[in-house]
């Protein structure tokens, strides 16, 4: 493989020297047929490389990726019935099974993140690079993913539940936010925002106390005085 690679970076080396390619890896945009008819037919390859550099950048901005393509590109869950939620219910895939509530750690970057013990973690996705973080994860939430891709298979092995291709978790759950995985089910509950009791001290006026009501007695003294 590595010969291999190394002849075609030499062969685009000589296309650039031509005029032919911007840079000799540009190469690696080309088919092999295509590639044949550069050489050999002197045909121009830059406008169809300069259309796929296009569409691989895009790529690469991508926040998610399809769960599975049809043969002709179709996005699967396109054709899926969409999926009822109650405002407070994400609905994913079930990949390790368990259930597990505590707080959110939502974490799109594994090189200086970290997490609490107990802590679920949300992420885009996961690799090998995330595997430090599930020594102390409670659950694990993941907006990409397979049944038996990395994270669920690490997930099971150290016993925590996980719910994977849940649209826009990271976007929807906040670090600290309350939620319940349940990896039967396939679903992330986010608990509701805590009321404000009607009866109770308003947010920065601190309860008056028995001592504080003696005190304004004994200033305001009997009326006229």
């Amino acid at each position: 493989m590595r010969d291999r690679r190394r002849r075609l970076l030499l062969i685009g080396a000589e296309l650039r020297a031509k005029g032919l390619l911007e840079r000799a890896d540009d190469i690696r945009f080309l088919t092999l047929p295509e590639l044949r008819t550069v050489v050999d037919g002197g045909d121009d390859p830059r406008r169809t490389v300069a259309e796929r550099k296009s569409h691989y950048a895009r790529e690469l901005r991508r926040r998610t990726v399809p769960v599975a393509l049809l043969s002709d590109g179709t996005d699967v869950e396109t054709l899926l019935p969409a999926r009822t939620s109650d405002g407070r219910t994400l609905t994913g895939t079930g990949a390790a099974t368990g259930r597990a509530r505590g707080p959110a750690r939502v974490v799109r970057d594994p090189s200086d993140a970290y997490i609490e013990p107990g802590e679920i973690l949300v992420a885009p996705t996961s690799d090998p690079g995330w595997t430090p973080l599930f020594l102390t994860a409670g659950g694990l939430v993941t907006e990409t993913g397979a049944v038996m891709a990395h994270g669920p298979t690490v997930a099971r092995e150290y016993g925590i539940p996980a719910v994977i291709c849940v649209p826009g978790a990271t976007d929807r759950i906040r670090t600290g936010q309350m939620i319940t995985v349940d990896g039967a089910a396939g679903t992330v509950t986010l608990d509701a925002p805590d009321a404000e009791p009607d009866d109770g001290p308003r947010a920065g006026v601190a309860p008056e106390t028995n001592a504080d009501a003696d005190a304004v007695s004994a200033s305001s003294g009997p009326a006229g005085e």
